[in-house]
């Protein structure tokens, strides 16, 4: 004869088994999100709490303005970057205005991206379309590495008070030597839009990261 309640025992006695060593499993795992990735480590393997350790919080900021009609003493646009970054708590460490050409731009950026107080470099001016608008062609070559998200966010933004003019817009940044280095057009409210509402609160992130070594 054939033990059914012995059977029923048995197979409830593994499943309690089973059970507990589910809870315990549970209990001992590490913590993942909903597709069952581990969310306390980031896309390279870093622990996401200490994604923000190397972050520069008071950056050493250099200021360009790109012009060949300008002067620094009437220079808007250059003021409303320095403006936005002080008021950040950033300090500005040098300010420059470099004439509409390829070579004195390119040098510019050059040299200031080498200087051990200069962990980002703002430029202004020669991002549009006209011939002698260069700024872009002579600083894209320095790049180690480039940042599409920052041209792509700040024509995103410049759309609410520009709408379709935003195509003639080649605002761009990108790495060179450790230090971040962002491209802006030459009116004043581009130039307000990109420091306060992008470059005050991605640059001592991304100058932290660029400047970190391994």
């Amino acid at each position: 004869m054939v033990d059914f309640q012995s059977r029923d025992t048995r197979r409830h006695d593994d499943e309690d088994d089973d059970e507990s060593h589910a809870d315990r499993t549970s209990e001992d795992a590490t913590p993942t999100d909903e597709t069952g990735h581990d969310d306390s480590r980031d896309e390279h393997g870093h622990d996401s709490h200490d994604h923000h350790a190397h972050d520069v919080e008071s950056l050493g900021a250099a200021v360009v303005t790109v012009s060949s009609s300008r002067s620094l003493s009437n220079d808007p646009s250059g003021d409303a970057i320095v403006a936005g970054l002080e008021d950040a708590g950033h300090k500005v460490v040098s300010r420059d205005l470099i004439g509409d050409d390829y070579d004195g731009v390119q040098g510019s950026v050059d040299a200031l991206v080498g200087r051990d107080d200069v962990d980002a470099v703002v430029t202004t001016g020669g991002t549009g379309v006209t011939p002698d608008d260069v700024t872009i062609e002579a600083v894209e070559p320095l790049f180690d590495k480039k940042l599409p998200g920052f041209g792509e966010l700040f024509r995103l933004l410049s759309h609410e008070d520009i709408g379709t003019k935003v195509v003639g817009t080649r605002a761009t940044a990108g790495v060179v030597d450790g230090a971040v280095v962002f491209c802006l057009p030459g009116s004043e409210d581009a130039a307000e839009l990109g420091v306060e509402r992008i470059i005050v609160e991605e640059a001592g992130h991304l100058a932290g990261l660029a400047g970190r070594e391994e």
